[in-house]
């Protein structure tokens, strides 16, 4: 073969050599590929192409690249195609695949969690671990928190939190503001949502908020495990709203940051459905706003009674016991959880006793519970205790019932100070014990700041009045009563007994922001 001439051009992405023959080749080619190939290997090499190319000798048609060289089909020259119909080095699934293994990876990982107890029906459209091993860590975790099965299965969504991006900064975060790792089980099975929150966006917030509602720093841990469920609050909705009726019907605003340390619940209720009703059903018994405001001052959990299921049941129940009406203001501002409890067991049976140990009558009862309304949460024991100390001191059973209808608060004073104000009473004073039935509150007083100093002005100016005249009444009026010429006989007979007007009072600078667990008993 004569090889004439070689036409070639180079491209970024190939190299093209094309040869021209004679019409009539009478021989076939002695040439062989191997010596072109050289020559273009050596090409190849001098430009870094790794594409392939073709060339055709003669009636063959060779392939040749950066590899090596193979025969193909004497198809004529093709330029820029693949030979056969292999495949990529780098294929990716279908969509149809992707989505088969995702399912069974689902499948694999509600297996586990049915094997454990958890019922994952909630779950469908979560996001999970592709993996049974990585659920196993997050159940695990919830386990050493203290969360059980039984609470996993209440929230099945909490699986959907990571424990290193979800769970641990949040724990991590509340145990930096002071919640104890104590409370954390109890936490997370009341509001469990937290765990989906994110510390800045989310927790910070709320925090910084409950700051400037003036709850002390180091008093918003007790508020958060008191209720977790602040923390999932809008800072502008109900917390704001529920704050600023109260201070509008009179509640102090320093107060506010002691009201909602001790009750913070206050902060998820609605005004309307809520605290407002309760403030205007209090007002209809004839409680002055002002003086519900410092009520709820001093005792900001009554705005949890329920109203419909147990407040307005529970005056019911004071009217049905021989309380009356126009003294019900009385009872419940002296009382205030008498409306909150569970009323009727506790009125029977007190009822029942004091009427087996001094037999008091109903009429008699509902007197008792009108000037002192905590006699129903007395124990038995301290009852009967001074019960017994009365008749030790002399008195009969009449008159141990008539001083107990007198001033109940005889059944709750300290036994002790009760033995020194008697002692007293007999061997300095010298009186009669009518006049301690007649004025049975004398126990109630202070021996050295009040009975003791009145005696003796008493005594020096040769007066001659009753236990009432002489103890019922201020330092100051004391002073102007010592000046009359003559005892007023109204004034011996004056009882004492709860003035309303001393809730509206203008407060002292004491305040009563400091958190303190209260007590719903005052008395023993």
């Amino acid at each position: 073969m004569t090889i004439r001439s070689y036409a070639g051009f180079t491209k970024p992405g190939f190299l093209l050599v094309h040869s021209e023959r004679p019409v009539l080749t009478l021989l076939k080619p002695k040439l062989t590929s191997l010596s072109i190939l050289k020559v273009l290997g050596g090409h190849e090499r001098r430009v870094g192409l790794n594409t392939k190319f073709q060339y055709s000798v003669a009636d063959r048609t060779f392939a040749s690249g950066s590899v090596g060289s193979s025969m193909s089909k004497p198809d004529g020259v093709r330029l820029g195609r693949k030979q056969g119909g292999s495949s990529s080095l780098y294929s990716r699934p279908s969509l149809l695949e992707m989505k088969n293994d995702k399912a069974a990876n689902r499948a694999r990982v509600y297996e586990f969690l049915r094997g454990i107890g958890i019922v994952p029906d909630e779950l469908d459209g979560l996001e999970l671990p592709v993996t049974a091993e990585v659920m196993r860590e997050r159940v695990d975790f919830l386990h050493k928190v203290g969360l059980t099965i039984e609470d996993i299965n209440n929230y099945p969504l909490v699986l959907g939190c990571s424990v290193k991006k979800n769970m641990i900064p949040v724990l991590d975060y509340l145990g930096k503001l002071g919640v104890r790792k104590s409370t954390f089980t109890e936490f997370l099975r009341r509001y469990p949502q937290v765990l989906h929150a994110s510390v800045v966006v989310d927790l910070a917030p709320v925090v910084k908020y409950l700051q400037g509602m003036d709850i002390k720093l180091n008093d918003i841990p007790r508020v958060l495990e008191r209720y977790p469920e602040v923390l999932g609050f809008k800072l502008e909705g109900t917390m704001s709203t529920s704050v600023a009726y109260l201070v509008g019907i009179g509640v102090a605003r320093r107060e506010i940051g002691g009201v909602l340390t001790r009750y913070p619940e206050i902060l998820g209720m609605r005004v309307g459905r809520v605290i407002k009703p309760f403030v205007e059903y209090l007002e209809s018994l004839g409680i002055p706003r002002l003086a519900v405001a410092r009520l709820i001052e001093n005792r900001p959990h009554i705005l949890g009674f329920r109203l419909e299921e147990r407040i307005k049941p529970n005056v019911e129940l004071l009217l049905e016991f021989n309380v009356r009406k126009t003294l019900l203001p009385s009872v419940v501002a002296q009382y205030p959880e008498i409306i909150g409890l569970d009323l009727k067991p506790k009125l029977l049976s007190q009822q029942t006793l004091l009427n087996s140990i001094i037999d008091i009558g109903p009429e008699d009862f509902g007197r008792v519970v009108e000037k002192m309304p905590q006699v129903i949460s007395l124990s038995k024991t301290p009852v009967i205790k001074h019960v017994d100390f009365l008749k030790n001191c002399g008195f009969s059973l009449q008159q141990v019932r008539k001083m107990v209808v007198g001033c109940p608060q005889l059944l709750a004073l300290n036994l002790d100070i009760m033995k020194l104000n008697f002692d007293y009473f007999q061997m300095e004073m010298k009186r009669p014990l009518d006049d301690l039935v007649m004025f049975s509150a004398f126990f109630t007083y202070g021996l050295e700041s009040t009975i003791k100093p009145r005696h003796r002005m008493v005594a020096k100016k040769g007066l001659k009045c009753s236990l009432a005249w002489l103890l019922n009444c201020s330092d100051n009026k004391f002073e102007e009563r010592l000046s009359y010429d003559t005892i007023d006989m109204e004034e011996m007979e004056t009882e004492p007994s709860f003035d309303m007007n001393t809730l509206m009072e203008p407060r002292s600078d004491e305040s009563a922001s400091d958190y303190d667990e209260d007590s719903d008993d005052d008395y023993v």
